[in-house]
């Protein structure tokens, strides 16, 4: 049995005390594909939700934040940035073993495989660049007007994140790998000064985007669990590796023919996002940004292969996916060495 797993007729009865008008049975249904914090649609015969918990059992520090979740879509909801709505957070285990919080259910596509199969080249193209135009009207969110101080710190962003990936892999470290030290090595080296501060989302990719049902416009930003206040260019990498990555890679997009497909190059979809964000002269993203990202995949993949070894992996192909993070270090060993862009 899932250590996931949790008595289902407790959480129908506390949703209802909590939601007065509820109607009908609830329904609940796990949706996989996740590798981090456990989601479920929650449906009664008027309303459908969507539920984020915690995962059972022993976690690393600072990792599963659905409270940070919570309170940054929160403070979106009165912004231009499209979000969920959220319903309510609920801080104690009582009910399904760990804290949760619900948010409505956005009707959309979201898109498993970044080459989108089965669609026209002009659709595939209008969705990367929606989804370039998406991550600048992020960074653009005036997050003291949100009320998102003291989300994060100003200033010094990849110092404290380097400090705090080297926890991670200390403490999510089952076997040794040699790229990860290399990594965090030539990082720690080779800081740069960053003193930009805006909203990060730490995780932006396209399979964490909620497309309308027939139009190429994101209608909601999902999976907030590493956002923060950081600087805006971790975003950049993190969110371009797919150009940089084989698609036995988790899904990259390196070496398909992109001018068939429609989407665009590395270099053209830098660009759209840089001329949106009001960066086509200032500073953009450099090998230390690629390097940085490739390491965060490479120590989340360790940490995927620490869960499933210790049994609470969210995901059933966990521990085939914790394999991987030895081939992204050296996609970051590579970016050092590359010139930017790539493609």
């Amino acid at each position: 049995m899932s250590a996931n797993r949790f008595d289902e007729r407790r959480l129908e009865v506390f949703l209802c005390q909590r939601l007065p008008g509820l109607q009908g049975a609830m329904q609940l249904q796990a949706i996989g594909g996740g590798q981090s914090n456990p989601t479920y649609f929650v449906s009664f015969d008027n309303r459908r939700m969507v539920l984020r918990k915690k995962p059972a059992g022993d976690v690393l520090p600072s990792a599963h934040a659905v409270d940070r979740e919570y309170r940054v879509m929160q403070a979106l909801a009165a912004t231009a940035l499209p979000v969920p709505p959220v319903v309510l957070y609920h801080a104690e285990p009582d009910i399904v073993g760990t804290p949760f919080y619900l948010m409505e259910r956005i009707e959309g596509r979201v898109f498993p495989n970044n080459h989108l199969p089965g669609m026209a080249p002009t659709e595939r193209r209008a969705i990367y660049l929606a989804m370039a135009d998406t991550l600048a009207q992020l960074h653009a969110v005036d997050w003291r007007a949100a009320g998102l101080d003291g989300f994060g710190r100003e200033g010094g962003f990849f110092a404290r994140q380097l400090r705090r990936w080297q926890q991670q892999w200390v403490l999510s470290k089952t076997r040794e790998n040699p790229g990860i030290d290399e990594l965090l090595a030539w990082l720690q080296a080779h800081l740069p000064a960053d003193e930009e501060t805006t909203l990060t989302h730490g995780d932006f990719k396209l399979n964490n985007l909620l497309f309308h049902p027939r139009e190429s416009r994101v209608v909601a930003v999902l999976d907030w669990e590493l956002s923060t206040l950081g600087h805006p260019l971790s975003d950049v990498a993190f969110n371009t590796v797919t150009w940089r990555t084989l698609p036995e890679e988790f899904g990259g997009i390196r070496g398909l023919d992109l001018a068939a497909l429609g989407i665009p190059t590395e270099h053209e979809y830098l660009a759209h996002y840089y001329r949106h964000a009001g960066r086509a002269t200032t500073c953009q993203a450099t090998p230390f940004h690629w390097a940085f990202a490739f390491m965060r995949w490479a120590v989340i993949f360790e940490g995927i292969a620490a869960r499933a070894a210790r049994g609470n992996a969210v995901a059933d192909n966990a521990a085939e996916v914790g394999q991987l993070s030895r081939a992204l270090a050296q996609r970051g060993i590579e970016a050092i060495h590359t010139p930017v862009p790539l493609f």
